[in-house]
Order: structure tokens, then C-alpha cells, then sequence
């Protein structure tokens, strides 16, 4: 068993020496508002009763035609838009979620044990844009973190074997006896396994082509294929080549699950940099607890100019009988171990599990972060969490394939024409953004509305790029 959290000579969740040294957060950095005014605990603050109450008998709503914009859901799109809007413009907003927190599926808490952890599943913030680097700054410390997955996958002879993932020199000859030494021989060794796809332009059609034309039949046996199945319900020849096209081919020992320059956590937890951007701004306003839909339907939405909808976009045209949209959720099987040996369950934060034989598709142990609480000392215990993938719940990842698309076509036509309403974020664009994207994306649309008064998207979603979808 590991003895420690998973660390480097550079300190705890740091990669190598040679690729830590291209992450470009080296130390502590950025403004926690809250902890400089005084705040001292480091777990989500109470919410003010009125706040949680799930009414909105109490809002003070605004004279001159109600809040400038009503707010659906409380995730980053959504929050980004107020803020800016509050900070720059001075206008009012209203944001209404049907959850009790802030934060929407970046909420994290502190457990019971003492232990920082994710409500909805780990989330670790990398970005290549400096905008949303400085942007996030703004809100919250931030620590250097180089996000690094292993495996227990299965080797040519059927023994489990902890790798890195994505595959380095160190996966190939753990699993196949590769022998590959350098960046050169690992480069040949892909280029013996790749299958080119057999289509006229010599492009991928599908996943399962997208993945043997990047990593050949060994890795994609043995490492994504069954996971990709765990993840979807969807064999890879089922989804669209874009999910699998994104596989990192690495010929270096760099084990780094990310290449971008900045790569992060926040030093006092992601729900710290909602309190930071929303509480205590006097043109905004929130109500937890409340269901857009109801309110509307029994004509009770406080009086306002423009409503910012972040939820999913089938959902807003469920009333027109259309088909709905597939999307993929999470469940947690979340457990605490009391006495693991060396005060940790596994090698690291997150080992994933590829083989079919295992019904989840990972393992993650928040205890391995470093900005776990420093209010007191960390238990001896720890907390483990499995993520199995589900087609039932809160809805977390859009199904990219022929079928979704050309149904999302259908509702983004609707919602081009829907007057007074603006469609923001992943599950409103059926798009999986990062964290970064999703920032960027609300600062374009802000930039809009600050340059012509309109609140709308400077680019299309799929112009963002591809995200990390399910890991």
C-alpha cells in the first residue's frame, strides 16, 4: 500500500521535476476576499435563511422593470455572468437554483472526518487561456497541482498492473514488454500499431476508428475500449470520432494527465470562489431551493428583463413533446475507510479501472490534494469515493453521436428564436465544457453585452474545442 499521498520530490501532488517545471502556477497565488476580511474556517460558509428558503416572497425586487437578469442555475456560467455584469454594467441579477448550495457541480464541502471533498466528482481546473487565469484569480488562492491518473489494467498475461494513464513509455512496458526507452523507439512503437481508418479520406467515422488510428489495438483492448463502454453504454464504434480523437499520445515518461501551462486547485476549495464572486454583492441575489419551471408555470417569477438559462435545453422545451436529449450521469458509492495501512487507501487520487469486470469506472481519494484543510490536523482515516456511470440522475455529460446532434439542432434552432431568454453553458449547449471553457465562454458573452447590449456567444461550443468529458 502507498505510504503517503501521492507526491514528487516537488511536493504533494506534483508531477517529476522535469514536467512540474512547465506548470506556470510555482507557488501560492491570487486573493481569497473572504480569508483577508477575517474568515477563518475553510468549509462552505451557512447561507443566510432567506437564501435557502426556497420562496421569493422576500426578494427585493427591483423599481425600474425587476432584475436586469433571472439566473437559472448557479454553476460558473451562470455566476460568471452576474458578477461581471454586477462589477462592470451595475446590473441586477436574480440566480435561482433548484439545489441547496451554490457552486453547481463544482460544490465541494469538508466531511465530517475533516476531509475536503467533491460532491459531484473530482474536478481539477487546467486552462490555456491566460484570460481565465487571471478571470479566476479574482476569487480564490490557488496551488500548483499536476493532475496524474494511474491504472490497474490488465497485462499480456492477465496480471493486474498500476500504470500511468494516458499511456507514457512506462504503460507499454509494464503491459506489453515494450521495451521503449526513448522518444524515438516509442514513437516507432505507435506508429507499428496504429490502424489507418479504411474510409476514402482516411478519416475516423467513429470512435473505435478514432482510437486504433491514435493507439493502435494493444492499448485500445486493454484501455479504452471497456472503459469507454463503462462510461457511455456505448461501445466506441457507437460515439462520434471526437471522443476518442482527444487520446494523448505521449512518447515521453511525462505522466501529467494535462499539458496546459496553468494547472491548479483552489487553496480553500471551488465553492470558496463562488462565495467570493456572488455573497455580500448588493445587485445580486439568490434563492436556492427553487425550480424555475414551477415558478413559471404558477406565474410567480419575480419581474424581469432576461432570463440566462443554464439548464439542460430539452428540459426548457419539454412541454412541446420533442424527443429528449441522452445524457450520461454519476453515481458515488462514497465510503469511509478507518484504518487504511499508511493512512491511504491507494497510490493515488484517482486510479482508474478499464477491465469489464469491474463495474465502476473509477476510485477517487480526495485525501491525496494539498488543499485539504489546515484548520486541523488530517484524520487517520480516509475517504474513498466510486464513481459508477449511469443513465439515470442529475445530468452531467452529453452523448456525442449522429443521432444527439442532429436532435440538438432541432432545440438550437428553437432557442435562436426564443425571445428573452439566453442559452448558456454545457447542458444548455449539450456540449461538455471544461471549467476553463465554460469561464471563457461567460466572459465572450459578457464582452457582448458590455459592446452591443446583447447577451450572446462570440463563437459556437464545438469552436471551444474538445473537453476532457468523463475521465
Amino acid at each position: 500500500m502507498p505510504k503517503g499521498p501521492f507526491a514528487s520530490s516537488v511536493g504533494v501532488g506534483r508531477a517529476e521535476p522535469e514536467w512540474a517545471k512547465l506548470n506556470k502556477v510555482d507557488g501560492i497565488c491570487g486573493r481569497d476576499v473572504m480569508h483577508q476580511s477575517g474568515e477563518k474556517t475553510e468549509a462552505p460558509l451557512k447561507l443566510e435563511d432567506e437564501i435557502t428558503s426556497g420562496e421569493c416572497e422576500s426578494l427585493i425586487v427591483p423599481e425600474d422593470g425587476g432584475f436586469d437578469l433571472l439566473i437559472v442555475g448557479a454553476g460558473l456560467s451562470g455566476s460568471v455572468i452576474a458578477e461581471r455584469c454586477s462589477k462592470e454594467l451595475n446590473m441586477t441579477s436574480l440566480i435561482l437554483d433548484k439545489r441547496d448550495h451554490i457552486g453547481g457541480n463544482c460544490y465541494d464541502f469538508v466531511s465530517d472526518e475533516g476531509i475536503r471533498c467533491s460532491k459531484y466528482g473530482a474536478h481539477l481546473f487546467h486552462t490555456n487561456f491566460e484570460r481565465v487565469w487571471e478571470y479566476v484569480q479574482n476569487f480564490s488562492e490557488w496551488i500548483p497541482f499536476d493532475h496524474r491518473v494511474k491504472g490497474r489494467v490488465e497485462d499480456e498475461n492477465k496480471e493486474l498492473k498500476l500504470v500511468p494513464i494516458p499511456p507514457t513509455r512506462e504503460t507499454v512496458n509494464a503491459l506489453f514488454s515494450a521495451n521503449v526507452n526513448t522518444d524515438e523507439e516509442m514513437q516507432k512503437w505507435y506508429d507499428e500499431q496504429r490502424v489507418v481508418p479504411k474510409s476514402e479520406d482516411g478519416q475516423p467515422r467513429n470512435g473505435e476508428e478514432a482510437a486504433l488510428s491514435r493507439v493502435g489495438p494493444l492499448l485500445y483492448e486493454a484501455v479504452f475500449k471497456h472503459y469507454t463502454k463503462k462510461q457511455w453504454d456505448k461501445y466506441p464504434e457507437e460515439l462520434d470520432a471526437s471522443v476518442l480523437l482527444r487520446l494523448p499520445c505521449r512518447t515521453t515518461t511525462d505522466d501529467r494527465y494535462f499539458s496546459d501551462p496553468w494547472q491548479a486547485l483552489p487553496r480553500r476549495g471551488y465553492t470558496r470562489i463562488f462565495e467570493n464572486m456572488l455573497l455580500g454583492d448588493e445587485n445580486i441575489q439568490i434563492r436556492l431551493n427553487c425550480d424555475f419551471f414551477e415558478l413559471k408555470k404558477s406565474n410567480a417569477l419575480p419581474k424581469h428583463k432576461l432570463v440566462v438559462f443554464t439548464g439542460q435545453i430539452d428540459a426548457y422545451y419539454a412541454s412541446l413533446g420533442m424527443p429528449k436529449l441522452e445524457y450520461r450521469s454519476l453515481e458515488f458509492e462514497n465510503t469511509y475507510v478507518e484504518e487504511p495501512e499508511d493512512g491511504y487507501y491507494q497510490e493515488a487520487m484517482v486510479v482508474n479501472y478499464p477491465s469489464s469486470s469491474v463495474p465502476f469506472t473509477r476510485i477517487v481519494e480526495y485525501k491525496h490534494t494539498p488543499n485539504q484543510p489546515s484548520e486541523q490536523p488530517l484524520p487517520r482515516g480516509t475517504l474513498i469515493a466510486k464513481e459508477y456511470s449511469t443513465d439515470v440522475g442529475e445530468p452531467y455529460y452529453p452523448v456525442p453521436n449522429p443521432e444527439n446532434r442532429a436532435l440538438y439542432e432541432k432545440y438550437a434552432a428553437l432557442a435562436e428564436k426564443e425571445k428573452g431568454v439566453c442559452f448558456v453553458g454545457r447542458l444548455a449547449s449539450y456540449k461538455y465544457f471544461n471549467m476553463d471553457q465554460a469561464i471563457l465562454n461567460a466572459l465572450e458573452m459578457y464582452d457582448n453585452m458590455k459592446e452591443n447590449g446583447t447577451l450572446e456567444p462570440k463563437r459556437k461550443p464545438e469552436d471551444f474545442g474538445p473537453g476532457d468529458g468523463p475521465k
